[in-house]
């Protein structure tokens, strides 16, 4: 099958899609990806990437074309609302200029914004070709939990953008269970829905604390709360500093943060001016490859989002990685994610927000036998085994598009 991907977000950024489209390749695809310039989330374009340089790519045996954007920047409003129509706009006409030749289907890889599924609305009129829309963030939820949208005319044009979105796309996928009644709103019907769940990637498994680490020195003795991946404000770490500060006097309980984010110098400044540089450690991003080896020097694995009614609908797709390493969790957040860990009796819960909770729960754990949080960490992979296996997930996948392509011809 020739399948077109349309993704704001692509290698060297780190997302799902980078997976997938390995994957598509390796069942006998040909695929090839239409994306943007790389600048998240430091929000500048990456070295080595311009406006001037050859902007067609090869990964993995997929064709990667970019289109010119205009970077998110440090993340504001405006800058992003440039972002985000700077891609569309761009992607429409690259897909009219450089995107050749007949595809069967175009797969759009929906992240925040919406506004990335207009060129594969492009695609479709000039090449007849059905869509597939596999949705990572509900909208206008996001945008209007933001605090981007509060205006009830914006909302009236959000709104409309998205029916239009969902009317021209022949089916759409779930990461969350939850988000099917939003999107029944918009008068999809069941039929045109199916769940597909994220995943781990293949290097996400299980390793022991023996494995030969070249980073052993960056991480302290003591009980490691891990936290991995985007800081920013999605993910309160308002809070999760609050929880730290309620356990500075236990000395032994070390916070360590992987990863980077627009949020990352508050945070440190914060944990500076409470002076808990003691206890919390932010270590910096790393190559995904190299977060098992991280993961299995954790106690606990911990993973937060802000009260927001559209993050209770969400599962971060972390908590994937998080079970399939086999670790017991630490959830400091509603909805979805939080009842999948209770679900599989892999770690402690708390809701958004609760720091007080949190740090009880932190406490909890750090006082636990050590065979408990091992029996935790073993109903995690268990429970990541039976749900969230890849191959299971992209053999569904692949009978959808199938499936779609047949009923459009």
């Amino acid at each position: 099958m020739k399948i077109l991907v349309v993704t704001q977000y692509f290698y060297p950024e780190s997302f799902k899609i980078n997976d997938l489209v390995q994957q598509m390749q390796k069942r006998g695809h040909e695929v090839c990806v239409l994306t943007g310039l790389p600048n998240y989330p430091e929000g500048r374009i990456y070295q080595g990437y311009s406006y001037w340089k050859s902007r067609a790519e090869n990964y993995y045996g997929a064709k990667v074309i970019r289109s010119a954007l205009i970077p998110r920047g440090k993340g504001g409003g405006l800058r992003l609302f440039i972002n985000y129509i700077s891609f569309a706009v761009s992607a429409s006409l690259e897909a009219l200029c450089r995107v050749k030749g007949k595809f069967d289907v175009v797969f759009v890889y929906q992240l925040s914004p919406i506004t990335l599924a207009i060129p594969a609305l492009v695609v479709k009129r000039i090449g007849k070709t059905p869509i597939v829309m596999w949705i990572q963030d509900l909208w206008p939820e996001s945008a209007i939990d933001a605090g981007n949208a509060r205006l009830k005319s914006v909302k009236s044009v959000l709104n409309a953008l998205v029916q239009m979105i969902y009317d021209r796309t022949d089916h759409l996928l779930l990461s969350s269970r939850g988000f099917r009644q939003s999107i029944r709103s918009f008068g999809v019907p069941d039929n045109k829905m199916s769940y597909m769940p994220n995943w781990a990637e293949d290097f996400y498994e299980p390793c022991s604390r023996r494995d030969s680490f070249c980073h052993d020195d960056l991480i302290p003795d003591g009980f490691k709360v891990v936290f991995a991946g985007n800081i920013g404000e999605a993910q309160d770490f308002p809070a999760i500093i609050d929880a730290a500060e309620k356990l500075r006097k236990v000395k032994d309980i070390k916070w360590i943060i992987l990863g980077n984010g627009r949020c990352r110098e508050w945070a440190r400044n914060e944990v500076v001016t409470r002076g808990l540089t003691d206890t919390v450690c932010f270590l910096g991003r790393f190559d995904l490859e190299t977060m098992p080896l991280f993961f299995c020097r954790a106690d606990a694995m911990l993973v937060a989002l802000k009260k927001s009614s559209i993050f209770s609908l969400t599962v971060p797709a972390k908590l994937q990685t998080y079970m399939a390493c086999g670790r017991p969790i630490l959830t400091m957040l509603d909805g979805e994610g939080s009842k999948i860990v209770e679900d599989a009796r892999a770690g402690l819960v708390c809701g958004a927000g609760d720091s007080d909770q949190l740090a009880k729960n932190v406490l909890e754990m750090f006082n636990m036998p050590v065979y408990e949080r091992e029996e935790m960490g073993a109903n995690a992979l268990a429970y990541y085994t039976k749900h969230f296996d890849r191959e299971k997930i992209l053999g569904e996948l692949d009978r959808v598009l199938h499936k779609v392509v047949g009923e459009y011809r």
